[in-house]
This record gives C-alpha cells, sequence and structure tokens, in this order.
C-alpha cells in the first residue's frame, strides 16, 4: 500500500486544532419522541425504563445492558433531552461550530419490531424526520441545516421494505438510510437482500451501515468480564469488529460483484476494515476453495482494494490520527475523497468538566483531523465537502 498523503506523526492535543469554516456532520442520532414510547412500552432489549423517581429514563439496548444482578434503576444508560430533542441537537451543533447535520434513528432502529407494524412504524419516523429537516431548513434566519437517513422496516414483508426505499426517494431531507448488520435477520450475505441491494442501487441512495450487535459475550470473556469494564470491549471491539466482519461476509458472498453500484458509508471508519484489508485480500488470493484457484466456489471476482476505493466511504469517527491515516490510506489514492467527519452525537458526552462548552469526543476526532499534515484543502474535504458533494447537501 503506497503512501498517497503527506502525513505527520505527532499526535495532536485535543485542544490544538480548532476549524472555522464549515462542518457537516453524517454520524449524529435521535431517538424521536415516538421512537421513544415505543421502546417505553416493552419489558425485553431493547426497551427503556422509565423511574417512578422522575430521574431520567434508563435505556436498554445492549443484551450485556440488561444484567438481571443489577436494579432496572442501574442497568445501561441515562436518556436526557439530548437524545431526543431537536434544541438540543441545534445547541450542540452550535456550539461545535456545525452548520449541517445529517441525522440518523439510533441503533437498533426498526429491527425488532413485529412484521405486520414494521412498515407503518418505519414510515412514521421517516416521515418525522423528514418533516423536522424541512422545518429546520425553512428557517430564514438560521444558519443550520438538517437532513437525515431513514430507517428500513427489515421485519416487514420484502416487498414493503422496497417500496419504503423507493418512496424514500422522492422524500427531499433523506439522504441516504441507516442499516444495522443483520440484514434480514441472518447478516448482508444473505441471498434475501438481492432485493434490497437492487433497489438501493437503483435509486443511488447511499446505506448508513452502522454496527449494534457486537460479537458474543463469551468473545471478551463472558458477562463477568464485561461487566467489570462497562461498556467498553462491547464498544470499543465488539462495534468495529461487527462492520469487519459484516462487509468482509458481503465481499466474500459476492454482493458488491452482483450491485456493483452500491454505496455504503461504514461507521466508525469501517471499524478493522482499512487494517485488515490486505490480510483478507491475501487470504482470498491463497484459498483453494475458490475457482479461481482450482476449487469449486466461486469467491470474490473483485479486489477487495477496488470495492473500498469504489463503494465505501468511512466517517471520520475513530479518535486518534493512526487509525484516520489508516482509513484514508486504505480508501486509495484519493482516499482524502472518501472520508467524511462526524460526532456519534448525543453518545459518549462529556463526563467531566467540558472545556467551553467542547465534547471530548468530537475534540478527539478534529484533533485527528488537524493533525494527519494534510493541507486545508483536505481537512475541509473531510469536514463539510466530501459530504456536501456525495449527499448532494446544501450548505
Amino acid at each position: 500500500m503506497g503512501v498517497h498523503h503527506k502525513l505527520s506523526a505527532e499526535q495532536p492535543s485535543t485542544s490544538e486544532f480548532q476549524p472555522t469554516s464549515t462542518i457537516v456532520d453524517i454520524h449524529t442520532h435521535t431517538y424521536p419522541p415516538s421512537y421513544i414510547d415505543l421502546l417505553a412500552s416493552r419489558d425485553t432489549v431493547p426497551y427503556i425504563h422509565r423511574p417512578s423517581d422522575g430521574s431520567d429514563p434508563r435505556l436498554i439496548i445492549l443484551s450485556s445492558d440488561d444484567d438481571p444482578s443489577k436494579p432496572v434503576e442501574k442497568r445501561g444508560r441515562p436518556v436526557d433531552v439530548s437524545y431526543s430533542s431537536w434544541d438540543e441537537k441545534l445547541k450542540f451543533m452550535r456550539q461545535h461550530n456545525i452548520s449541517t447535520s445529517v441525522v440518523s434513528l439510533a441503533n437498533p432502529w426498526l429491527d425488532f419490531l413485529p412484521s405486520h407494524t414494521a412498515l407503518g412504524t418505519a414510515q412514521q419516523i421517516n416521515n418525522e424526520l423528514n418533516t423536522a429537516c424541512e422545518s429546520q431548513n425553512a428557517k430564514q434566519d438560521s444558519t443550520q441545516r438538517l437532513y437525515a437517513f431513514a430507517s428500513l422496516p427489515l421485519s416487514a414483508k420484502p416487498d414493503e421494505i422496497v417500496s419504503e426505499i423507493q418512496r424514500l426517494s422522492s422524500l427531499k431531507y433523506i439522504k441516504g438510510i441507516i442499516l444495522g448488520t443483520s440484514g434480514l435477520g441472518s447478516g448482508l450475505d444473505d441471498p434475501a437482500m438481492d432485493p434490497l441491494w437492487s433497489a438501493l442501487e437503483e435509486t443511488s441512495i447511499m446505506i448508513f451501515l452502522h454496527p449494534h450487535y457486537g460479537l458474543p459475550d463469551a468473545a471478551f470473556g463472558g458477562p463477568d468480564v464485561i461487566g467489570r469494564s462497562g461498556h467498553v470491549l462491547p464498544l470499543a471491539l465488539g462495534f468495529p469488529l461487527e462492520t469487519t466482519i459484516a462487509v468482509t461476509r458481503m465481499y466474500l458472498s459476492g454482493v458488491f460483484d452482483n450491485f456493483p453500484k452500491l454505496m455504503m458509508l461504514l461507521a466508525h471508519s469501517g471499524g478493522a476494515l482499512p487494517f485488515l484489508a490486505g490480510r483478507i485480500q491475501s487470504c482470498v488470493e491463497h484459498e483453494r476453495e475458490f475457482v479461481a484457484n482450482g476449487g469449486s466456489k466461486q469467491g470474490p471476482k473483485r479486489d477487495v482494494w477496488d470495492v473500498l476505493r469504489t463503494n465505501i466511504w468511512l466517517d471520520a469517527v475513530i479518535y486518534g490520527k493512526a487509525g484516520l491515516k489508516g482509513a484514508i490510506e486504505a480508501a486509495g489514492p484519493n482516499g482524502i475523497d472518501r472520508l467524511m467527519f462526524g460526532t456519534d452525537h448525543p453518545f459518549f458526552p462529556p463526563l467531566r468538566e467540558e472545556v467551553d462548552g467542547k465534547w471530548t469526543s468530537v475534540q478527539s476526532n478534529l484533533a485527528a483531523i488537524g493533525g494527519i499534515g494534510v493541507s486545508q484543502e483536505s481537512v475541509q474535504k473531510i469536514l463539510s465537502r466530501n459530504a456536501a458533494r456525495v449527499l448532494n447537501l446544501e450548505l
């Protein structure tokens, strides 16, 4: 893998880089009030518990959150107004000089819905997002704009899912869809996903692939080990590896061969995919089972590097310079053009005193972008121009 950009080696502190120009946030979430109510009506994962003492509700969306050894008031994480309030979203944007946000429903999206309610619920929530964006963008005195990634009713009938994809292409402020790694329940390499891939390819809708299910608890040593470190193992390792495995399964099964125009934006800089792409390619080239090597199984027809540089974009939610440099290099000679800034708001809020109202998690991403030694023009591509171009945003 050749070096395509002049990248510096020194890691800056989170306070050294303060961009003054436009910022677009393509990785930012919300739980609309109707979705909060939906989760609050449940008592199995995913669900929201509303304490009787009036304190913030508790969000329990991971299996590791639902620890029966803890009282329900201590499970998961507190959900304050920042998770559902548009005013809080806009306030956060002002604090961090973000002019435009592409907001998506946070995990676990709509994967858990029964089939007979999935389509109606998806349409309701997607319409809510589009209307909220329309209302904000119509304000003549506002410098802040909102767009959205919609959610699909994946437990609905396949033709209903396809119909919603087609409907979304006509909603002005919907700029893509957010998708988990389970697909219809059997992963993104499931042949039953083909009608969805076809519809997404035909409508040129961007897929924002986001993890949620992580790895089995046993991979980390079991619930007792996970419990000693809270969310660190599932979020720091489980999420990125979930993304990496899901995309690699798509690649090996020929999804990118069969649907060469798919557009995928991978959360968290693609997990470990940029780092492991070379190893994946080498294993493919040495797999005796594949037709290309004398075997009987087709195997992928395209080079993994070609997929990375043609079908895949990466967000810059990586929190460090080394990971960001790897993501840029993996994305090819024009790697700078395939990275987009994100914050993951409202997750990872400051647990200590803020500096000038700035979130440490956001400043870490900005510091990495400002510290890799590329031109100001390249920095601005990552911060806003790539998103504006790829998603057709009016800044």
